[in-house]
């Protein structure tokens, strides 16, 4: 249990924050040249397919100043595909449009050779067994249950992680289809990247500090895959072994990479266009470039010019040159 208590400036109309307005490209983006999985927001990970939802339901928020400036809110996943099911909710400041994603997953085609050797071919999802409340801003009178945000953590079964929190505005847990967990080894270790906020509570002044996470290992040859779920802690220490996980890409097929058409037709419409006055001559960036055509070296003494090697080992060291200039 992080603890419970209400914030120092708990009223209802504090705490609840209108929802956030949706962040939007200036343009709509265009049509892409079919290709096969590329740009279609779900990617299968091994036993998991995953999709990504980028529209939420508001369900609590809190200001962190008086002004009521600066604040958080936390949102459920909608519009789920039939068949995907919640991994956590998604938190973020209210001082940015809303943009962000979370994941949804569901078991993917069985394969013939699809369970690891420690899997012992158990489903991919579980229901967790139970939650735990980790962080309340209730301080115990029934008035205030509309207003007040509630923390819950899954409780996994054996052999399983949970992937993210949950967040109600009323006391009673959620149900336990609400969420799933993943089979340990589909997932990985994740960390915490970046205090989002940091709250306090007035009877018991435990805080509760919220982060954004993302996999430990990550990279070209990494292979963990954000959910997009928050991580809450009333512990400073963001060294400490998180106890949600995020997930693995145990899959080596690329079928989610976009095609030569694809690719060109990205660069055609967000690369960049440099305009050159129409007295200027194009210079390429490349010096080895100009060493290959017809860059030549003279000096003082000698006026035909010597042909430049592409590495440009024959050109003078700083002394020489000094000399031959001088």
């Amino acid at each position: 249990m992080l603890g419970c208590g209400c914030f120092s400036w708990s009223r209802v109309p504090d705490l609840m924050q209108p929802e956030s307005e949706y962040f939007s490209l200036p343009d709509p983006i265009p049509q892409w040249p079919q290709g096969s999985g590329f740009a279609t927001s779900r990617i299968t990970l091994g036993e998991l397919e995953v999709f990504q939802i980028t529209k939420f339901q508001y369900i609590w928020g809190c200001n962190l100043s008086k002004d009521g400036k600066h604040g958080v809110s936390f949102y459920k996943p909608i519009g789920i595909p039939d068949g995907f099911s919640c991994l956590g909710h998604y938190c973020q400041s209210n001082e940015k449009p809303l943009r962000g994603f979370v994941l949804v997953a569901r078991e993917a085609a069985k394969q013939q050779d699809c369970c690891t050797l420690n899997s012992e071919c158990m489903p991919a999802l579980q229901n967790p067994v139970d939650y735990s409340l980790v962080w309340s801003s209730h301080e115990g009178s029934d008035e205030n249950f509309d207003g007040c945000g509630y923390f819950w953590l899954p409780q996994p079964p054996e052999g399983y992680k949970a992937l993210g929190f949950l967040v109600t505005n009323k006391s009673e847990k959620p149900i336990l289809e609400e969420v799933k967990c993943v089979r340990a080894d589909l997932t990985g270790t994740c960390e915490t990247c970046g205090l989002i906020a940091d709250t306090h509570s007035k009877s018991s002044n435990i805080p509760l500090l919220i982060w954004r996470t993302r996999p430990l290992h990550r990279g070209i040859y990494g292979r963990g895959v954000s959910v997009g779920t928050f991580y809450c802690s009333s512990d400073w220490n963001t060294q400490e072994v998180l106890n949600i996980a995020c997930l693995q890409n145990l899959d080596l097929n690329l079928c989610a990479m976009p095609s030569m058409d694809q690719i060109h037709a990205l660069v055609r419409h967000y690369g960049p266009t440099v305009f050159f006055h129409p007295d200027e001559v194009y210079l390429p960036s490349s010096v080895s470039w100009f060493f290959r055509n017809g860059a030549l070296l003279y000096s003082r003494s000698n006026s035909v010019g010597q042909a430049i090697d592409a590495e440009g080992s024959n050109l003078p060291v700083e002394a020489q040159t000094t000399e031959n200039i001088g």
